[in-house]
């Protein structure tokens, strides 16, 4: 029986409707199984009276960067390293010059600096690890992710440190056959929507080289474009109902967060699994794009959005609006070299 769910399963991705409706599906599974596991989770930190600033900055912000960990790493374990590759950036990309963006576009708010500071180290620090893989040694070697992943362990633990130091808010309201009930609860919640982020992942993952080869379309353009948009929808989900609420600030801190996670978490989980060279499907005027166009542009947005928010303390519309328009531009490119335009 499970061969034969099996065979069924894998040829789907031979046909092209079968790999689109495989896509769709994958993207749905990772959408609602990480909107499942932050509910979850919160529940079961709150359960047992965890500070709240650190259930937001731990364990929503792994919730919502837990579809890119889990679409590197099955592409990692398939050896399909540019996918691994390019949604991680791509990710950073979109989530800073499209999610982020629009936020600051519509409802520019003020930020607290002080706040922002160390997210912000930690990110251009995470960058330049990744540019000295990237540019020095063509390649991420093990040795490399498990240096990303001590980063990331770094950057959690600080953050945990400073998060006990704020005050903790207890509920008192429900009585202890209520907590239990809702453990129960939480903890399934838990377990089913890891097994369905682990599902949307494999199909969204499969379908997505399945696709990119039927078109002729290098894997890491669809890494860095479509996948990275759908593992970035979490992301968009939290700051819309932040800008809706009317806390535009609040997706400023969610997206440097997801950002550092998506360097040093996602990259390094990737990388650990199965180190790879950059990928050399993609060229710009006969120059590798990632190195000359991604890379750089992920840096570029990034210190846009952050350095006048940490030097003014404020965003501004006009940053948004640029960062519109360099993912607008970036996605065009994107689409012409699809179509070996350029």
């Amino acid at each position: 029986m499970l061969d034969h769910f099996l065979a069924w399963y894998d040829g789907l991705t031979n046909g092209l409707w079968g790999a689109v409706a495989l896509f769709i599906v994958g993207a749905v599974l990772l959408i609602k199984g990480g909107d499942w596991f932050v509910d979850g989770s919160v529940g079961i930190a709150k359960r047992f009276r965890v500070p709240e600033i650190i259930i937001g900055a731990t364990v929503v912000s792994i919730g919502t960067t837990l579809p890119e960990v889990m679409i590197s790493a099955t592409a990692a374990v398939n050896n399909n390293s540019a996918i691994a590759y390019g949604n991680s950036i791509g990710s950073i990309i979109c989530n800073t010059a499209l999610i982020a963006a629009l936020t600051i576009a519509i409802r520019p708010a003020t930020v607290n600096r002080k706040a922002i500071v160390t997210p912000i180290i930690f990110f251009f620090v995470s960058a330049a690890i990744y540019i000295v893989a990237a540019y020095v040694f063509g390649r991420f070697d093990r040795w490399l992710g498990i240096v990303m992943l001590l980063v990331f362990g770094v950057y959690m633990a600080l953050t945990i440190y400073r998060g006990f130091k704020a005050p903790v808010q207890v509920d008192t309201e429900e009585d202890d056959g209520d907590r239990g009930g809702l453990l129960v609860k939480n903890i399934i919640m838990l377990i089913i929507s890891t097994a369905l982020i682990a599902i949307g992942a494999d199909m969204l993952e499969g379908s997505s080289v399945a696709l990119a080869t039927m078109a002729g379309i290098p894997t890491e353009v669809v890494g860095v474009t479509v996948v990275a948009l759908c593992t970035s929808l979490p992301e968009l989900v939290t700051a819309i109902t932040a800008l809706a609420k009317g806390h535009g600030a609040l997706s400023l801190g969610n997206i440097i967060g997801a950002n550092i996670f998506n360097l040093v978490l996602v990259s390094g989980v990737a990388v650990t699994i199965s180190p790879f060279f950059i990928p050399e499907g993609s060229k710009l005027f006969g120059f590798n794009t990632s190195q000359l166009v991604e890379i750089p542009l992920m840096v570029a947005v990034m210190a846009i959005m952050t350095l006048p928010a940490l030097i003014k303390g404020k965003l501004r519309r006009w940053q948004g609006m640029v960062l519109l328009g360099i993912y607008a531009a970036f996605v065009t490119l994107q689409v012409l070299i699809a179509l070996h335009v350029v």
